[in-house]
């Protein structure tokens, strides 16, 4: 199941958070087709927020065909995201992972890091339209 968790400094709506943080949760493949989230209680009761923002979230979710409300059972996740198996995302992480090692010991921070993956991102996502 998942830790959903919010960043009040963020600037991003709460309800908003939530839905990000579950579609991150498809594209890792943290949440899998017939799982599980939290109900909206647990969401209340973890996070001290209103129930109607928690409710806005999932609908939200559902709307986009990502998960299903089962009354009185819960809200399961229906479809994931993202492509790639797992064991490419593990190669990739790891990957990923020595590049901010790499960058680290060249003295970059977080968003000099952040700012050249954009960018290569970016570059290649136009290369592909061209």
């Amino acid at each position: 199941m998942i830790n959903l968790r919010l960043d009040p400094s963020s600037g991003v709506a709460t309800y908003l958070q939530l839905v990000h943080q579950v579609k991150h949760a498809l594209r890792l493949g943290a949440l899998m087709p017939g799982d599980r989230l939290p109900t909206i209680k647990e969401v209340v009761s973890d996070l001290a927020i209103n129930p109607n923002t928690v409710a806005k979230a999932y609908r939200e979710l559902e709307r986009e065909g990502l998960v299903v409300g089962r009354p009185g059972l819960g809200t399961f996740v229906q479809r994931s995201l993202g492509g790639g198996s797992m064991a490419d995302h593990t190669r990739f992480r790891r990957d990923l992972a020595r590049w901010v090692r790499g960058c680290r010991e060249a003295g970059l921070d977080q968003e000099d890091m952040e700012a050249l993956f954009t960018s290569v991102l970016t570059d290649s996502l136009r290369e592909e339209i061209a």
